[in-house]
Formats: C-alpha cells, structure tokens, sequence
C-alpha cells in the first residue's frame, strides 16, 4: 500500500516538474525572439565610399556612329537606251576613265527610224537632181554660153547635196545601229567609264534592258565608280552637342569590321540644317579619312568617330558621384577624424569639366583633403 502511494507521488512530481520544464522553454525561445527582433530593429551604421582628390588630365568625348564611303561616287549610264550585250568589268576591279565596261545592242525607235530613212531617200533624190544640173551647167559654162558664177552655184549646190546623202546615212546607221561607220571609235554602244577608280557595282547583267536618261526618267545605272583613295566619314551628332564643333577638329575612326584598324579623320563639313531621328534633332557632319596605308576599306563600312569636345590638363579631380548637385551650387562632404570621432563637413567647391566618371574641382579642396562618396551597398 505504500509502495503504491509512493509511486503515485512521484508520477505527481514528475508532472510538476514537466510543465516547470516546458514553462522554461516557451520563456526562453520568447526571450530569444524578441532579442533578435530587438536587434534587427537597431539601425546599422551607414558606411560610405571614401576618396582622395587626384590630379589627373580630363577629357569630354562624344562618339559618333556613321559610316565610311567615297567622297564622290559616280554612276556611269548609258547615252541610248538598248540591250545588254557585253559585260566587260566585275565589282571590286579597277577601271581608267575611258574605260569600256559593257555594250549596248541598239533598239530603235521605230518613229526616228522611219524619219531617218524618209530623210536619206529624199537626199538620194535630191543628189542625182543636183548632178544633172550640174552636168548641164557643165556643158554651157564650156562652150560660154554661162558665167563662172553661175556654175560655181550649180557646182556649190552639187557638194551640197552630196554631204546632207553622208550626213542622211549616218543618221540612219545611228538611229538603226547606235553607231555609224565613221563614228566608231566613239560609238555610244561602248559604255565606257566616265572616271578613274574601283568598279563598286554592276547592278545589270547580259540581256536587261536600259535607257538613257532623259526629262522623265534618271537612266539605267550601268555601274558604280569610286576612287576609294579619297573617303569621308559620314554620320549625325546630337544638337546637345553640335555646339561645341568646329571644322578642322580631329577624330578617331573605329571600323566596325576592323577593330584592330585605328584611323584618323579631319572634322570638314557641318550641317546647318537639322533632321529628326527617332524625336531628336541631329546635324549631319562629314570628315576626310586620313591615314589610310595600306588599309583596304570597302564602301559602306560601319564605323563610329571619337570627337574630344574638351579638355584639361594637370587638374584636380573627385568621382562625380561624390558630388551634391543644390540648385545652381555643387557641394562635397568632406570627412573629419576617423574612428567612432569620424564627421562629416559640408563644403561649397567649385566644379569644371566633367568626363562622366571625373569632374574638375577650381576651388574648395586639396590633395590633402578625404572626400565622401556614394553610400556602399
């Protein structure tokens, strides 16, 4: 009977001393939990970037995107119109001015041609006329009967009649076959290039069709000429900074094709007329390619300009993010002590000419000055 109260007692103590326990363990974690809400809720010390004022040589560029192709390129069409026979020349080959680069097989114009042929019976009718006469006037000017002036004007008419029968059947052969016998050498069926350089194109082929340009239509483009010692680079700057160009201004060419290729180009034109883009005012700008060597280019080659709009040498300098932009002033923190003693003075200074990284500072700090900069993440 004692064992059993005994034993009852101990299940009753062991119980208290459970919920003691578990009471224990619910204060503890709730003490825990609010610690570290506590301690998540304290705000952390901000640190920031530091810098020291340097002396450096600053420049403000603008890079320009254009492209490069010949300064005159010249498209040679033809003087009739026909069909392509001969195709002499291929894109990429070099031509002289005089050059044949294709010919023409002449279709002609069945009004011109009737007009044509009209015009030489009527001068074979009018030759035999003018040669009877001729005889006649002959035979009475040697038996006296007729003055010497008045044979010279018969003899005249004859010499007459006889050039319009030449100049008749020329003008058929021309009208007929583009050419005539006594014109050869400068037949208008020969297409010939009209100046010294690289052949850039060809856009036709044997057996198209072309004509010649008149008051309604530009002509058949027969092929594209170029002197591709002589190029410009060709692109468009922003009106933000158009102002501070000038002609003459060097520029670094970068071709998008050749990365290894650095060339040299002279600022020669500037547009006064703007053009929109994309909603934003741009100028056309044009500038010789210098410099060339023995570096092939090809027309149309992708290739941006580096243009230094301004520059400084041997100035002081901080990031341009350690600065204050107030209104029309510009301020900087500059950091006194160090350690937990470590404050911050707002100080006035005034800025120059800013690169997009640097800025310039004319007045308020020294070399021997730290600087504040951006809050670290």
């Amino acid at each position: 009977m004692r064992s059993l109260l005994s034993g009852r007692a101990g299940v009753r103590l062991m119980k208290k001393y459970l919920k003691f326990i578990i009471a224990g363990i619910i204060a503890l974690v709730f003490i825990f939990t609010f610690v570290f809400l506590w301690m998540k809720s304290r705000p952390e010390a901000i640190a920031y970037d530091e810098f020291t004022p340097k002396v450096m040589d600053l420049k403000k560029t603008t890079v320009v995107t254009g492209k490069i192709e010949p300064r005159n390129e010249v498209s040679v069409k033809p003087q009739i119109s026909g069909i392509i026979t001969e195709i002499t020349k291929e894109a990429g080959q070099t031509v002289q001015a005089g050059e044949i680069i294709a010919k023409i097989k002449v279709i002609p114009d069945m009004q011109q041609l009737s007009a044509a042929q009209a015009r030489a019976r009527l001068a074979e009718v009018n030759v035999k006329q003018a040669a009877t006469d001729h005889q006649r006037e002959r035979v009475l000017f040697d038996k006296g009967l007729v003055s010497a002036d008045e044979y010279d004007k018969v003899r005249q008419a004859l010499r007459q009649a006889q050039e319009e029968v030449r100049a008749a059947g020329d003008n058929l052969e021309v009208v007929r076959d583009g050419v005539s016998k006594r014109s050869a050498n400068s037949s208008s069926t020969l297409i010939r290039s009209t100046v010294s350089g690289i052949i850039l194109d060809i856009p036709v082929k044997v057996g198209n069709t072309v004509i010649l340009s008149n008051t309604f239509n530009d002509g058949t483009t027969i092929a594209t000429v170029a002197n591709m010692n002589d190029l410009i680079f060709r692109g468009n700057i922003d009106e933000t900074e158009v102002g501070s160009l000038v002609t003459g201004m060097a520029m670094k060419i970068t071709v998008g094709a050749l990365q290894n290729e650095k060339l040299r180009a002279n600022l020669e034109y500037i547009s006064p007329k703007a053009v929109e883009s994309n909603g934003a005012n741009q100028f056309e700008l044009k500038a010789a390619v210098t410099g060339l060597g023995r570096t092939r280019l090809r027309s149309g080659y992708s290739a941006n300009a580096e243009i230094v709009l301004a520059q400084a040498s041997h100035v002081l300098t901080v990031p341009e993010s350690s600065i204050e932009f107030t209104g029309g002033s510009t301020y900087v923190y500059v950091i006194k002590g160090r350690g937990e003693q470590q404050t911050y003075e707002r100080r006035k200074v005034t800025t120059g000419l800013s690169d997009g990284i640097n800025i310039e500072i004319k007045q308020g700090l020294t070399t021997k000055d730290r600087v504040r900069g951006p809050e670290r993440n």
